[in-house]
């Protein structure tokens, strides 16, 4: 694989001073997996629930994330591509104030495609992200929200980020594509100048109680012990009625089983604490589930569909 440049220490200057900013992406190599739900949702559970000071970051042309907060996407030029094509410009001249106190976020929209083209003369390219969200202060979380498809951007997320969470649709074909990102993953290891993002959390979504979702938890499970959310998000239709309105499902229905869920994993994502040091090897056993507090309870077993 391709050597890329040096990468700076993500955290240890962060780290020497007591302050330690936790920059997550939300990831997926396939489309329909709820990464975008996710984002929004966990920011916004930080943010109103747990007085965290979260920055979602929008990388996905469809701009969903913006959307489900009620923006109008198209209608904003000082998007997340302004901002990575001039990384020297003050990151707080991109950034919006959501309805929720604690909660900013920097648009996207479906100009962040040509965001590979317009920088392909640059060899650092892949570092854009890592420096902009280098000179972001005040908060404690940055959530990025990431395309579907393996390529510069998501590199860029690989570089900015010290944690990877993966949402991952309870069906075959995104089982596989659970499997190609992890091996994308992998093969960072070779390249010196993108140490990979450390595997935190693979969490299972548009879960429905039938024999082959069971199945693809039960592989989610056994090739990543110690690193799956048992309770899977079900399809709900409330979520997708929220997210019509622009609402997150604890506005729009706070008693929907998905808010339970998703506060259980914000509350758990808590728990887990921040990563190791960027570049530092990965623990070489799993993580234990004596170490942090019990995972949400296992839905699975109840009535099946065939």
């Amino acid at each position: 694989m391709r050597s890329f440049g040096p990468l700076y220490a993500a955290t240890r200057e962060e780290r020497a001073g007591g302050v330690v900013v936790r920059r997550i992406g939300i990831v997926n190599e396939k489309g329909g997996s709820c990464k975008t739900t996710l984002t929004v949702h966990l920011g916004a559970y930080l943010a109103s629930k747990k007085r965290k000071r979260v920055l979602l970051v929008d990388l996905d042309p469809q701009g969903q994330l913006g959307k489900t907060l009620g923006y109008d996407v198209n209608s904003y030029s000082r998007t997340a591509l302004e901002l990575l094509l001039d990384d020297e410009r003050n990151p707080e001249l991109f950034v919006r104030r959501t309805r929720f106190e604690k909660l900013d976020v920097i648009l996207s929209n479906k100009s962040i495609a040509l965001f590979p083209t317009l920088s392909a003369n640059d060899p650092e390219r892949h570092l854009r992200l890592h420096r902009v969200l280098k000179r972001v202060s005040g908060y404690d979380f940055i959530l990025m929200d990431s395309p579907a498809n393996f390529g510069t951007t998501m590199l860029n997320i690989f570089s900015a980020a010290d944690e990877i969470v993966v949402p991952v649709n309870a069906s075959f074909l995104a089982l596989d594509g659970c499997a190609e990102l992890v091996r994308t993953l992998s093969s960072l290891r070779t390249s010196p100048g993108v140490p990979p993002p450390e595997l935190r959390l693979i969490v299972p979504t548009l879960y429905r109680p039938t024999r082959m979702a069971d199945s693809v938890i039960d592989k989610l499970l056994e090739h990543f012990p110690g690193k799956v959310f048992r309770e899977p998000l079900r399809f709900d239709v409330k979520m997708e009625e929220a997210q019509s309105h622009g609402l997150t499902v604890w506005e729009y229905a706070p008693r929907a089983r998905s808010a339970e869920m998703l506060a259980g994993l914000g509350d758990y994502l808590l728990a887990l604490g921040p990563a190791r040091e960027k570049g530092m090897p990965e623990e070489k056993t799993p993580l234990r589930e004596a170490e942090v507090p019990p995972l949400a309870v296992d839905i699975r077993g109840q009535s099946r569909e065939a």
